[in-house]
């Protein structure tokens, strides 16, 4: 599924949409350059499933985890940036079975730990003008992103966001 997202109220209604229906057991991968939004639709997750916030970048302490107000599963925020492989990321010894796990720049280091996980890939605009350029380069910029969800495994499969198997797969 693809979707045009506006700016960063819109971002943070997309995660809260993907909240209301993420549960225990659930993988979010985040793709997207620096400034793409993905903290900011974490954000919006963690108001979703109704965790304790504020909901902020992992970046120095690679793990947060974010207890649900409402006895549901927590969120676990990971930044995987500065994780070298899978060894490093199963050092952390995050709570898949009961989390909602939601992981930045961890395409590539989760391939092995679910069978079904939620990839969403955030792309920024880049213009052809002198000020679209200037634009996308300002990591503060509220302009429109690309955003693709791309549910893969049994969880997803029926679904909006369902990436159907390649044939003869």
């Amino acid at each position: 599924m693809h979707r045009t997202v506006a700016d960063t109220e819109a971002m943070e209604a997309l995660g809260r949409e993907l909240g209301g229906q993420l549960r225990a057991g659930d993988l979010v991968v985040l793709t997207g350059p620096l400034g793409a939004g993905k903290t900011t639709l974490t954000r919006g997750i963690g108001d979703g499933l109704r965790v304790r916030g504020p909901v902020q970048s992992p970046t120095f302490v690679l793990a947060r985890t974010h207890p649900s107000l409402v006895g549901a599963a927590p969120l676990v925020h990971v930044d995987a940036y500065r994780l070298s492989g899978a060894a490093e990321l199963e050092d952390l010894d995050l709570d898949f079975a009961n989390s909602v796990v939601v992981a930045e720049w961890g395409a590539g280091l989760l391939d092995d730990v679910a069978d079904s996980w939620l990839e969403v890939v955030i792309e920024r605009r880049r213009g052809g003008d002198a000020a679209d350029v200037a634009a996308s380069d300002d990591l503060e910029a509220d302009e429109p992103r690309s955003v693709q969800l791309l549910g893969h495994g049994p969880r997803w499969a029926g679904t909006p966001y369902s990436v159907a198997p390649a044939l003869g797969a």
